[in-house]
């Protein structure tokens, strides 16, 4: 009888870095004899090509009520009981022998709810931590308001109209106090960060007496390569590339605007991602915009031409973006944020301080003045000795197995 992985996260597209990482994480299962399972929210998805057996739950009006509940009433993670009900209806059919939980919210799930089922169940869960919203009373991230009532029970939150954003209540204090409610009883959970940072943080958050285990998140190593600009338009002069899913003022966008009225003529910046009407205004003529491409081929081939590749994030876990650029062989240079500088070494780029947009342009320029295949080298055999997807998911098989066998 096989062994059965049951993955749940808000959404499973693959121009998502949580999509792909299950994705991967799924295959790799299948491949060691397990049957995987992906639970995701039917309305805010998609049905890309996934070889896990897919498992929609909700539906719009699930997802309207809980988009409610949280603007008005800061409620998010705490309505959504249909859906949940359905989720749990769908466990207990498929019966897995673990179940992984990368996100829940998202307009999603009521995780008190599902909390409670899966106690009951006996079943082991590993949670992996993408951001900082499974230990907070409300944000997502919580280092570019530099707030620390996370440590000791939240109130008054500063981001209050920061996603998942409540226009009116603020919550925070009770939601800390029923997410330390929800989880206490917990006790065949382990927690996966997927930064040594947040594993440091989470040390003094309400889940600080959980177990945990740190799990990089992996790439592929043959779509992110250098050979991936074979063929592809030869770019002058010193390309910078900037790359987000959505540009968030937190990703840095008014830092690269900044950079832009810095540039020589021979520099260019190009900026990947989604942007909103009002950034579409403010950016220069000098910069090129890319709307976020679901092609990873095209993808991996800008990283692969550009001179540099800049994060000016201002909070941030493990960015996959610096992995797939320094697998494509393209240098990073980042603020000191998060775990964002995990996989920075000299080798591989640039660490400058948070908000020093001068000190990023004049290590682009240092990386422009040295020799691109050295650079070239060095990264890639780096990302070939830490990032590669069979040897990071390796683990969660490891673990996976570990804990069925218990």
């Amino acid at each position: 009888m096989k062994r059965k992985l049951l993955q749940i996260n808000p959404v499973v597209r693959l121009n998502t870095s949580t999509g792909r990482i299950m994705k991967e994480i799924g295959e790799l299962a299948m491949e060691a004899g397990w049957e995987s399972y992906i639970a995701y929210s039917k309305a805010r998805d998609g049905v890309p090509a996934h070889t896990s057996q897919l498992v929609p739950v909700g539906d719009k009006l699930d997802l309207a009520i809980h988009a409610v509940a949280t603007r008005l009433f800061d409620a998010h993670g705490l309505v959504s009981c249909r859906a949940t009900r359905q989720l749990i209806k769908e466990i207990r059919r498929i019966d897995p022998d673990i179940v992984h939980i990368h996100n829940v919210h998202g307009y999603f799930l009521n995780y008190p709810m599902l909390l409670s089922f899966l106690q009951e169940s006996g079943k082991p869960v590993i949670w992996t931590v993408h951001d900082c919203w499974l230990y907070t009373g409300h944000c997502y991230y919580y280092s570019a308001a530099r707030c620390d009532k996370w440590k000791t029970g939240c109130g008054h939150c500063p981001q209050k109209r920061a996603f998942p954003a409540s226009w009116l209540v603020d919550g925070s204090a009770r939601n800390w106090r029923k997410k330390q409610e929800a989880f206490a009883p917990m006790t065949r959970l382990t927690i996966a960060p997927v930064s040594k940072w947040i594993r440091q943080e989470m040390s003094q958050s309400l889940l600080k007496d959980k177990p945990f285990q740190v799990i990089h998140n992996g790439i592929d190593l043959t779509a992110f390569c250098p050979e991936a600009a074979e063929g592809e338009p030869a770019l002058h002069g010193t390309t910078i590339l900037a790359v987000a899913t959505l540009w968030h003022e937190e990703k840095g966008f008014p830092d690269l605007v900044r950079m832009a009225g810095m540039l020589r003529e021979d520099e260019h910046l190009i900026m990947v991602g989604r942007m909103s009407e009002e950034q579409l205004q403010r950016l220069p003529a000098n910069v090129q915009h890319i709307p976020r491409t679901e092609n990873i081929g095209k993808l991996a081939a800008l990283y692969a031409q550009a001179t540099a590749f800049v994060n000016p994030t201002w909070q941030d876990n493990y960015p996959t973006v610096n992995l797939e650029a320094i697998a494509c062989g393209t240098p990073v240079v980042t603020y000191r944020t998060g775990g964002s500088v995990e996989a920075i070494t000299p080798e591989t780029g640039y660490v400058v301080e948070q908000g020093d947009v001068e000190g990023m342009l004049e290590k682009v320029r240092v990386i422009a003045d040295a020799s691109r295949e050295a650079y070239r080298t060095r990264c890639r055999a780096h990302a070939l000795a830490h990032f590669g997807k069979a040897d990071c998911y390796q683990r969660y098989i490891d673990l996976y197995e570990d804990l069925a066998a218990r």
